[in-house]
């Protein structure tokens, strides 16, 4: 328990002794690299995605990475990116030489609007990129329709989301693969790490084939690939924190459920959830209706974790911004900066207590009078 001063963290990495126990172990095995933990990890975290392919690798980038040279994405394709998203989703992109065609958001979910990603389709479409972004799933019925109707493959970036579903389909389960991340501040972790999943065998085994220099046998290169492999001792806390996720998601939503309940000033929007959408709360993302530098300020002050998650779109970041300026190419993302300037993430991790919750509502209802 905290008490009246004590910061409360924004986002509070889990590392306990099951994971340090499980990392131990495998040093001590001396199969520390792409060996039966890996194999493992993959096969439980399968049952998340209705039982599809899964393949690890070191990073949530990786995983995006590796999954658009799989579908065979490269130079002189598009790929319709949300530009309200973290750079990876479209740095993917440009890694394989493809164009990034940015498109708008909904408001309400801050993921890929299905209208927005069908005006931007052309002839040079390959793929669309939906994020489900803070752990709330985009709208992938919508987008399958869309996707389907003009022979676009679908690569979902799940990175944030483990878990989260719609209409009862896992997000990962919709598209021609689905990427997540394992970074500490995920929400289940492995220090580091990535996983891909995909229906289909043959896109499994080219990925399994890239992540290895190109070779399922070794020095039998088959294609040209790269080494981001996962390590065992990623994997084996990879499967720790997979045992506990279930827990840990049901109370990202109480506390979530709590702070929208209990969150009453009137310049402070809290998330919306979409009909029939599972939001596992990766970020507890509310709007600010004012001074946002303000009212972080303030919440600073009353020892309050807060960050914004992404104050500038990825249209507006130099290595995106200067070709489009030099192409004379814009984007009119009316929702994106909307989102871009109002947003602020508050804690709603597993490790908040009772009167965490209680100091954190506080705090942010003082806004309403503050600002």
């Amino acid at each position: 328990m905290t008490d009246a001063h004590e910061f409360i963290p924004a986002a509070k990495p889990v590392i306990g002794e099951d994971e340090i126990e499980a990392a131990v172990r495998v040093l001590r095995s001396g199969r520390v690299v792409q060996g039966p933990e890996v194999a493992a990890f993959e096969e439980e975290f399968s049952e998340l995605v209705d039982g599809r392919h899964c393949v690890a690798v070191n990073s949530g980038t990786s995983a995006l990475h590796l999954t658009l040279l799989a579908l065979g994405i490269g130079p002189g394709d598009e790929v319709v990116v949300p530009s309200f998203s973290f750079a990876a989703s479209a740095n993917a992109v440009r890694l394989v030489g493809a164009d990034v065609v940015f498109a708008d958001i909904e408001a309400d979910s801050f993921g890929l609007d299905p209208v927005a990603f069908e005006a931007a389709i052309t002839p040079r479409t390959a793929a669309v990129m939906p994020v489900h972004l803070y752990g709330h799933p985009a709208a992938m019925d919508r987008i399958m329709t869309i996707a389907q109707q003009h022979g676009l493959a679908v690569v979902e970036d799940a990175c944030q989301a483990h878990s989260a579903a719609l209409h009862g389909t896992p997000v990962g389960a919709f598209g021609a693969a689905g990427t997540f991340s394992f970074y500490p501040t995920k929400n289940m972790h492995s220090l580091e790490g990535g996983m891909i999943s995909t229906a289909d065998a043959e896109t499994a085994r080219t990925l399994r084939l890239l992540r290895n220099q190109g070779m399922e046998q070794r020095y039998a290169n088959e294609i040209v690939g790269a080494n981001v492999r996962m390590t065992d001792v990623s994997a084996a806390i990879g499967r720790v924190q997979r045992t506990k996720l279930g827990g840990w998601t049901e109370q990202r939503i109480a506390n979530a459920t709590y702070l929208t309940d209990h969150i009453t000033a009137p310049n402070v929007v809290t998330p919306k959830v979409a009909e029939g959408a599972r939001h596992v709360y990766h970020q507890y993302t509310v709007r600010i209706q004012g001074d946002r530098d303000a009212a972080m300020a303030k919440l600073t002050e009353a020892s309050i974790g807060n960050a914004v998650y992404y104050p500038t779109p990825i249209h507006r970041l130099k290595p995106y911004w200067e070709p489009d300026q030099k192409a004379g190419r814009s984007w009119d993302l009316p929702e994106t900066e909307r989102a871009a300037s109002e947003v602020v993430s508050l804690p709603v991790h597993p490790a908040l207590s009772a009167q965490d919750l209680e100091r954190i509502v506080t705090a942010v209802n003082a806004l309403g009078e503050q600002l």
